[in-house]
């Protein structure tokens, strides 16, 4: 099991959506494995961060067409999470230096 919670959370999103949604709703966003539940990602970052998850909500985002000269491929397709944390949790820090 323990393999597994490094499995369900692949990486924080660092982008300006995602630290925005951190600042004002106590939320923090991942990119999680396609096949991942809610429940999942709840145990995984409850764990690995030791922080109490209010809610989970997720997003599955499809893979667009790219092209470089003739060649021709798709992006795979990826999830995200946005946990939000219970109140009076302490925030996760990853992207302190920003």
């Amino acid at each position: 099991m323990a393999t597994r919670l490094y499995q369900v959370i692949r990486r924080p999103i660092i982008t300006e959506k995602g630290l925005g949604v951190k600042e004002l709703q106590h939320t923090v966003v991942f990119q999680v494995a396609k096949d991942a539940t809610k429940t999942e990602i709840k145990e995984a970052v409850q764990r690995i961060f030791k922080v109490k998850v209010d809610h989970v909500r997720t997003a599955i985002y499809h893979g667009k067409m790219r092209r470089r000269g003739r060649a021709e491929g798709f992006r795979s397709d990826w999830k995200k999470a946005y946990v939000k944390l219970a109140s009076g949790e302490k925030m996760i820090e990853y992207a302190e230096n920003l």
